[in-house]
């Protein structure tokens, strides 16, 4: 039983449960945020590979992969805690959740140097044991877990057309902006919402105006007057080519509720709705990112809404039947907006 206890083991199982970790973490994100151009998705299989092979030396070398293994939790984690805490302000809840990927690894470190001074009796099938069970049990959790979202990546829809589309969803039918200016990614809702206040444009509009809004303070933060008064659709040619520098007052920003009732599935409106709350929505399918309201293998999973969730947050969708929140100066190469109007105008 102490045999079994030993800190050799206990790293190990460690090590296999933090890769572990990391190649569920992969799998889902490269299916969710990562599937849209090759090879771009290897990006987030990067910490599990990194961890395995940082697993693998700690094996074969424990003092080198001991020290090795606590230098990379002091910073990881150093380096998680200090972005969370300048974005979102620390919590006790942010600092638990990023222990196990990060933190956990200074323990397993501690527990690979005081296993090195026997790691030599160790007998060669132990420690080839070792070795199979450190790459076979992430990579069973990888494989089993990408089988769904493989087979439903595999099956979306995607007509090749990203011009200008109507799109009838569930009581509501819109026109929306063809692939341009008018549906872009990268862009903040500060951005969004205060384009058209002078000087007209995105330029220095991030963190609104003057500048000071963010989680813990809506200090400069745009308003829903500002979005309905200045915000970047209006500015929108009528073909949607590209932005004007006086409103055209065309286009407009769609509402949370009005994206909701636009996703589909497989060519047809996916029965959603907006509850109001942020969340998961019901739907009478799940949707999924498809044509003609996404672009398949384009980075663009979130969509920005008109909405104001809070004092300094607002509502985006994702394609997937669920509302979420984000601060208004926060931007992501996933997050964009699509412009719509309504038919006939």
């Amino acid at each position: 039983m102490k045999r079994i206890f030993s800190a050799g083991n206990v790293a190990l199982f460690l090590c296999i449960s933090v890769t572990g970790l990391w190649a569920l973490w992969g799998v889902s994100e490269l299916f969710h945020e990562g599937w849209y151009a090759p090879f771009e998705w290897l990006f987030y299989l990067l910490p599990a590979l990194g961890s395995l092979a940082i697993t693998l030396i700690a094996l074969t070398y424990p003092r080198v992969g001991g020290w090795l293994l606590i230098g990379i939790g002091v910073i990881f984690y150093g380096w998680v805690l200090a972005s969370i805490a300048a974005r979102l302000g620390l919590s006790l809840i942010s600092v638990l959740a990023w222990f196990p990927v990060s933190g956990l690894l200074v323990v397993i470190g501690i527990l690979f140097l005081r296993w090195e001074p026997h790691a030599q009796t160790e007998s060669r099938p132990a420690r080839r044991l070792g070795y199979l069970l450190a790459t076979g049990i992430p990579l069973l959790i990888g494989v089993g877990f990408a089988i769904e979202p493989a087979i439903r990546v595999a099956n979306r829809v995607d007509d090749g057309n990203y011009g200008t589309r109507q799109i009838a969803g569930n009581g509501v039918t819109l026109i929306w902006a063809p692939a341009g200016p008018g549906w872009a990614a990268s862009v903040t809702w500060n951005e969004l919402a205060l384009y058209g206040l002078p000087p007209v444009g995105f330029a220095g509009k991030t963190d609104g105006l003057p500048g000071g809004c963010n989680l813990t303070s809506s200090a400069g933060c745009a308003t829903t007057q500002d979005m309905q008064r200045y915000n970047a659709c209006l500015y929108l040619s009528t073909d949607g080519s590209r932005l004007e520098t006086t409103a055209q007052y065309v286009w407009r920003m769609p509402t949370t509720d009005e994206v909701m009732r636009s996703l589909v599935y497989h060519g047809e409106q996916a029965g959603c709705a907006w509850n109001g709350q942020a969340g998961v929505q019901p739907c009478t399918s799940r949707p999924d990112k498809e044509t003609p309201l996404w672009k398949p293998r384009a980075p663009i999973i979130y969509l920005w809404t008109a909405a104001e969730a809070s004092t300094q947050e607002a509502y985006y969708v994702v394609y997937h039947d669920t509302v979420g929140t984000d601060v208004r100066s926060f931007g992501l190469g996933s997050r964009g907006f699509r412009c719509v109007h309504e038919v006939g105008r």
